[in-house]
């Protein structure tokens, strides 16, 4: 016979030996509409591997999930470095791993990959995606650090050349995505920038410190923005602290200013403060110049190097390292031309439509 919830509760009260133990369900919160909007909240994209068919639904429309970054151009970086059974491979730009897992399943039997990233919170996890897909330590080593160190990551791996190396310059999708990471304007969160946020000043630091004039060249410099001088007045009147705050003073200041000036180039504008400024932050050309530098001395004869740029000032410098290295006979060949993605692939995934792939080889001598 049942017992009531009364009956059960009145026999608790008097009887000190018996107990009820009853599991409390919790309620997933109630989101508007269909789907939750905040980054935090999207339960079924930050846990792919427990909602797959969800997610692939997500990836089949043409976007990528929240938290997860799909690899741009993987076919086209496969044909430039040529992987081959055990060979040696680095992958200065680990990000969400899935230019090392493909790289890595061509280097087998045999081969190994060592993944350099700089950001602590995204790379254990790559690296526990990557063990769980089958690479132990013999074949795929991760290291905590920027590329502008490669010479000094493979010797504390024992290696002293590659065959061939890759560099991702984008910045990843788990990056964008997190607001809590301040590298977009969509979701409300601190003005960081920050690939490691343990280490250097933000951008809102920066922004603090620096004067109007040295701004508005940071703005030139680093994303070509043909407004820097007005944007570096803006953000010079009043103190910024998060994404939103510079998204609403360069939108407003830039369109009261320049009457007429159509949405999208005032959204480009915003786009590229941020740009300039996460350049800044991360010293992101200083890191590049120096990785070029090293390239010839750290792949083996015949040796081959990609690199996946996203804007005009990243391209321009491989171009111009890559040529120079052919003249000076250090790389046998390179890329007469960038290789661009696919419509098919900028159509499928937006965030690859900036790409632009150089690749050479190292000479033999």
């Amino acid at each position: 016979m049942e017992i009531g919830a009364t009956a059960l509760r009145a026999r608790a009260e008097n009887d000190p030996e018996f107990s009820v133990s009853s599991p409390t369900h919790t309620r997933r919160p109630r989101y508007p509409g269909n789907n939750p909007r905040r980054f935090h909240d999207k339960y079924k994209e930050l846990n792919p591997e427990q909602y797959a068919s969800d997610v692939q639904k997500i990836v089949d429309a043409g976007k990528t999930p929240a938290g997860s970054h799909l690899p741009i151009m993987v076919d086209e970086v496969l044909a430039c470095l040529r992987p081959t059974a055990g060979e040696v491979a680095v992958d200065c730009t680990l990000g969400g791993g899935g230019h090392a897992r493909a790289i890595l399943e061509r280097l087998q039997p045999g081969g190994r990959l060592v993944g350099l990233d700089v950001d602590p919170l995204e790379l254990p996890r790559t690296e526990a995606r990557l063990r769980a897909a089958g690479f132990g330590p013999e074949t795929f080593a991760a290291h905590h650090g920027n590329f502008a160190g490669l010479p000094q990551a493979l010797a504390a791996h024992g290696l002293a050349t590659a065959d061939l190396i890759l560099a991702d310059l984008g910045v990843s999708s788990m990056q964008i995505d997190n607001p809590d990471r301040g590298f977009s304007y969509k979701g409300v969160g601190p003005l960081d920038l920050r690939m490691n946020p343990s280490r250097g000043e933000s951008g809102a630091q920066l922004l603090a410190r620096i004067n109007e004039e040295a701004l508005a060249e940071l703005l030139r410099e680093n994303a070509d923005e043909p407004h820097a001088d007005l944007i570096a007045g803006i953000l010079k009147t009043q103190p910024v602290q998060t994404t939103h705050a510079l998204e609403r003073l360069v939108r407003v200041g830039v369109s009261n200013a320049r009457p007429g000036i159509p949405n999208a180039d005032v959204r480009m504008s915003v786009r590229r403060t941020l740009q300039a400024l996460r350049i800044a932050v991360n010293d992101e050309f200083a890191v590049l110049d120096s990785l070029l530098r090293s390239l010839p001395h750290c792949l083996s004869p015949g040796g081959r190097v990609a690199i996946l740029t996203f804007h005009s000032g990243e391209d321009r410098r491989v171009k111009k390292a890559f040529a120079a290295g052919f003249q000076e006979g250090w790389y046998a060949e390179r890329a007469d031309a960038v290789i661009r993605p696919a419509m098919t692939e900028t159509r499928a995934n937006r965030r690859a439509s900036a790409a632009k792939l150089r690749w050479a080889v190292r000479g033999t001598g």
